[in-house]
């Protein structure tokens, strides 16, 4: 029998799609029974304790969780987010309640003897409960006891080698997609960049020193599957700036249906017969593709790598082979000021071990602007709303390029000075905009 009633948590078992619920009871029943006979380091009734807390939590309409002060373990700022139960006499499996992020491997690659040695590790000194992953990309330890941080930390550290991630107003912990390993559209080595920049910025990634959080996301092409655009701070997006490679032939087999397009995928839908004018020359967002004498053809200078293409005739383009990274600035989720996508700063720079151009001449300039103008809290996109663009351009010493900005002056982050406006651009301007209202 449970040792707390949850009738409103039963409610959310009850729909069509999996719940973190059921997972939750498996987990408190799999504890108490334990038929492993493992010495638990923390209580064995915690997993029971936090369905307990929680439906309290649903039944008052607030959380019963406080912070409760800084906890961690020795030598590190980050890594651990200290969680209490303030309700520790009800719920005393759950009193201290902590998370534990530790650094995920590049592309997310695991043995399975390590998944399972780090999961016999979490069930001896934790509640046995993981994410994997959080969206910044940790492997998330969910709730042990203060005694048990630095054993777990001892653990990781010299048993398997691993190390906790970031937390607080640091640097934290980079993440990148498949990359080279397994996708044939990444335009650059994202592991050992991402691998590279975590080596490199550790006093950052440990100690917090910002104004805020900070976050590097490595995408090998422009697909984004980490989504960097949307959510960091500097977002490295794989690009080329060559030609798209053409297999007439291979264009020819998908217009006569010998190949799938989609790469064979079923998205659930049925393509029937393919129809490159409509799902491929018609969605180009700078309909810079034609077809001439059966030929498929790509005005390379007016496209802007949405990869759609690619995508779905993916045997018959293919990326070109000048090919390097886009680096984006100030994505964030909605804290102080709403959400914001990243504004590109440097439209290509080749991607070269030692990183040297990355790290000198755009992360610690940008650090180095960020830490001394902005405010406790406020992110990198804010910061550059806050005083523009034009700014960080001065700060990074490169020159305006069209593509940082969507239009003229409808763009808030810019922001002409007098004598650099010359004496036709109003006249440019109402143009342009007479243009688009056409």
């Amino acid at each position: 029998m449970a040792k707390h009633e949850t009738p409103m948590l039963d409610q959310l078992e009850s729909g069509p799609w999996p719940s973190f619920v059921s997972d939750l009871k498996q987990q408190a029943e799999v504890r108490a029974k334990n038929e492993a006979n493992i010495e638990f380091q923390i209580p064995q009734d915690v997993v029971e304790d936090l369905l307990g807390v929680l439906e309290l939590s649903y039944k008052h309409g607030r959380t019963h969780w406080k912070h409760g002060g800084i906890v961690g373990v020795f030598g590190y700022g980050g890594g651990v987010i200290g969680r209490y139960c303030d309700q520790p006499e009800q719920f005393p499996g759950v009193a201290h309640f902590h998370t534990l992020r530790v650094n995920q491997p590049s592309g997310k690659f695991y043995t399975t003897k390590y998944l399972r040695e780090l999961c016999d590790l979490w069930d001896l000194r934790g509640s046995g409960l993981t994410n994997m992953h959080g969206s910044t990309g940790d492997i998330v330890f969910l709730g042990t006891t203060t005694p048990q941080l630095e054993e777990i930390f001892y653990e990781l550290t010299h048993k398997y080698n691993q190390d906790l991630g970031g937390s607080g107003s640091n640097l934290r912990t980079p993440s990148d997609c498949i990359g080279q390993a397994r996708c044939e559209f990444a335009c650059y080595d994202t592991h050992d960049l991402c691998y590279n920049l975590t080596e490199e910025y550790q006093d950052e990634l440990h100690r917090p020193a910002f104004p805020y959080k900070f976050k590097f996301k490595f995408d090998g092409c422009p697909n984004c599957c980490v989504a960097s655009i949307a959510r960091s701070d500097l977002s490295f997006i794989g690009t080329w700036r060559d030609n798209i490679k053409i297999d007439a032939e291979a264009v020819a087999a998908y217009i006569g249906g010998e190949i799938p397009p989609n790469g064979g995928a079923h998205s659930g839908r049925d393509w029937g017969p393919f129809d490159i004018q409509k799902e491929v020359i018609d969605l180009c967002p700078t309909h810079c593709m034609w077809m001439e004498d059966g030929k498929l053809m790509i005005n390379n200078k007016e496209c802007n790598r949405c990869m759609h293409c690619i995508n779905v005739m993916p045997r018959a383009l293919h990326i070109g082979d000048d090919r390097g990274v886009t680096i984006l600035a100030g994505a964030k989720a909605p804290i102080l000021d709403g959400a914001q996508m990243a504004t590109l700063i440097i439209p290509f720079m080749k991607v070269e071990p030692p990183y040297t151009d990355i790290k000198e001449k755009v992360i610690e300039p940008i650090w180095d602007w960020w830490m001394e103008e902005g405010k406790n809290r406020e992110r990198l996109g804010e910061l550059m709303k806050r005083q523009g663009l034009q700014k960080l351009i001065e700060v990074l010493g490169v020159n305006p390029d069209p593509r940082m900005v969507q239009e003229p002056r409808s763009n808030p982050y810019i922001f002409w000075k007098e004598d650099e406006v010359p004496g036709g651009f109003k006249r440019d301007i109402n143009e342009f905009r007479k243009y688009h209202q056409r």
